[in-house]
């Protein structure tokens, strides 16, 4: 989603986080572990031709007056990795920052991703809940987004994240989810932006999966069943307003 804006807003890199105190790459245990923690390189004709290491950039859009951050969750060093972020955010006078994500959940690829929310200020609640999303609860382990919003109120700043519960049967960029992320964000930052392109992506994505789905009976099925399930909450929220 951050990428799209990027390109929407024709944002231009100011500044990088030095990837090397931040990233386990000789991680040990067997290949399938490994790959996850080594940067990928690519060999061709007897010659290293690139090696992509961890990539943590900060873009700016002056016209709307927005820092915009792609980046990868540190392994380790969190506080040093949340002090560049806090640094950064002082020197370019920001006093609200946004994260925004996903998480495989029990919602079908056919119907709108649900989209919950968690704020560094119990006041905030309320504000973000007027686009349309949910308040987030969850116990178990925790990411680097928590614990900047951990940190967020004594930095002096506000934090929200906004994270869509996605399909947790299909692997892959989720077109869906970027443009109902993208569309609340909008609204959010107040920027205007074009969305077609990504509701278009979102439709032909949808079509594509359900034509792929229907030659599995058993997948088909387990998904007309989260398409009840989701449905029948809905039902259930309006007749409880």
């Amino acid at each position: 989603t951050v990428h799209r804006l990027v390109q929407f807003l024709n944002a231009a890199p100011i500044a990088e986080i030095d990837p090397e105190p931040f990233y386990i790459y000789n991680f040990p245990g067997s290949m399938e572990i490994t790959a996850l923690f080594r940067p990928h390189i690519e060999i061709e004709d007897g010659l290293v031709k690139t090696v992509d290491l961890p990539n943590n950039t900060f873009f700016c859009s002056e016209a709307e007056n927005l820092v915009l951050f792609i980046g990868k969750e540190p392994n380790m060093h969190w506080r040093t990795f949340g002090d560049c972020v806090f640094q950064l955010a002082r020197k370019t006078g920001i006093r609200r920052i946004l994260f925004v994500g996903s998480f495989g959940g029990a919602v079908p690829h056919t119907r709108e991703p649900r989209l919950y929310v968690t704020c560094s200020d119990r006041d905030m609640l309320p504000q973000m809940e007027k686009y349309g999303v949910r308040r987030s609860g969850y116990e178990g382990p925790g990411s680097f987004t928590s614990y900047l919003m951990s940190r967020a109120t004594p930095e002096g700043f506000e934090m929200v994240s906004l994270v869509a519960e996605i399909p947790g049967y299909l692997q892959g960029a989720n077109p869906s989810s970027i443009e109902a992320v993208t569309r609340r964000l909008a609204k959010i930052l107040q920027v205007p932006l074009d969305l077609d392109t990504l509701r278009n992506a979102s439709t032909k994505w949808e079509l594509e999966v359900s034509s792929a789905i229907e030659e599995s009976d058993e997948l088909a099925e387990k998904v007309r069943q989260l398409e009840d399930m989701y449905d029948n909450e809905l039902l259930d929220e309006d007749g409880d307003s």
